[in-house]
């Protein structure tokens, strides 16, 4: 482990894994995507807690989906993509209307905490700047998950891209043109 990763982690809620080049599944979400009614509904259980959570937000059936409008969704891909093979190798992505599947290993020197914060903020403000908004654009933290091996990251890259379809969105993962999915294709 580097010093500026920090493998095993906590800020009491929701515990991390930062380390280079270990690939990772990381999901963040926009504000306002899980209402409270929503959390307060869910299992104590983490596990059964985060299953329920990544069902809900992959059925996007509640509170705003602003990554729905396509300049929105072009800005958090473009955004996924300018550090791609500098702080990071990007594996997969889909941005689906309130949450962002990331598929990444990051390299040494880029912390996980610090990159996501670098996505959320400058998506964040050039978002609200293009709106004419303010105010908080996402949820606070992120959701990791480390991937084990192979046969793990083909089902993870599977589940990213799988996602709009999941949603109804798409009938065809290469349909959706926010992902690395339809990316390839193009």
């Amino acid at each position: 482990m580097t010093k500026d990763h920090k493998g095993w982690h906590s800020r009491g809620y929701l515990p991390h894994f930062d380390s280079p080049e270990c690939a990772q599944h990381i999901v963040f979400r926009t504000f306002g995507s899980l209402p409270k009614s929503v959390l307060d509904a869910l299992p104590d259980q983490p596990d059964l807690r985060r299953d329920e959570i990544d069902a809900v937000l992959d059925r996007c059936c509640y509170g705003p989906q602003p990554l729905g409008d396509p300049d929105a969704a072009l800005i958090v891909q473009n955004a996924l993509l300018y550090f791609d093979g500098v702080k990071y190798r990007l594996v997969a992505w889909c941005v689906m209307p309130n949450h962002v599947h990331i598929v990444a290993a990051l390299f040494a020197g880029f912390p996980l905490g610090a990159v996501v914060k670098s996505w959320k903020a400058f998506t964040a403000a050039e978002i609200n700047r293009r709106r004419g908004t303010c105010g908080a654009f996402w949820a606070p933290d992120y959701f990791d998950r480390y991937i084990r091996n192979e046969r793990d990251l083909a089902a993870t890259v599977e589940y990213v891209e799988r996602n709009p379809v999941v949603a109804g969105l798409a009938v065809d993962p290469v349909d959706w043109p926010w992902s690395s999915a339809g990316f390839r294709r193009a």
